[in-house]
């Protein structure tokens, strides 16, 4: 019986590079010049932490971050969830950017409602933080992969193992 994975990994190198790349740009740039501006990866808490004097400076490092984002691993941005701005030491603002990895249980019971109203003959197991569907042929696989590109593009999903 024909099968699919949906899963939803962040590709941390991919996200490192971007980084890397927007902190560069940020210290290029003459209107941060003097300032703490900083984006930092912490790979093991899964957060982006952006540090800069003002608001409007973290509102900047965003816009040079998330077209990187972007550029090195698609709809990486769609899977960043912002945190509360924090003050730190004075007038120095931080705001943390958490990356999202897998898929939640919600989600991934939305997308089986999805597939389960649609009538595609097909089977869905939720597998920890991915979804596996079996059916009878690969067309009618590839017709679910379909209608879930469709429906759930809020976040970014992947499709494979497919296996015959």
């Amino acid at each position: 019986m024909p099968s699919f994975d949906i899963t939803s990994k962040a590709n941390f190198e991919n996200i490192k590079n971007a980084v890397d790349v927007s902190m560069k740009m940020i210290i290029n740039r003459y209107d941060f010049k003097g300032t703490s501006a900083k984006v930092a990866l912490n790979e093991s808490e899964m957060k982006i932490e952006i540090s800069a004097d003002s608001e409007f400076q973290l509102d900047q490092i965003k816009d040079i971050l998330f077209p990187a984002l972007e550029k090195k691993e698609p709809d990486s941005s769609k899977r960043m969830s912002p945190e509360n701005i924090e003050t730190v030491s004075g007038n120095k603002l931080k705001q943390p950017l958490v990356i999202k990895s897998g898929i939640s249980m919600e989600l991934s019971k939305e997308i089986i409602k999805t597939i389960k109203e649609s009538k595609i003959k097909v089977q869905c197991s939720i597998q920890g933080d991915e979804l596996r569907v079996k059916g009878p042929k690969r067309d009618i696989l590839q017709e679910c992969i379909a209608l879930i590109k469709t429906k759930h593009n809020e976040f970014p999903l992947n499709f494979g193992n497919f296996r015959d």
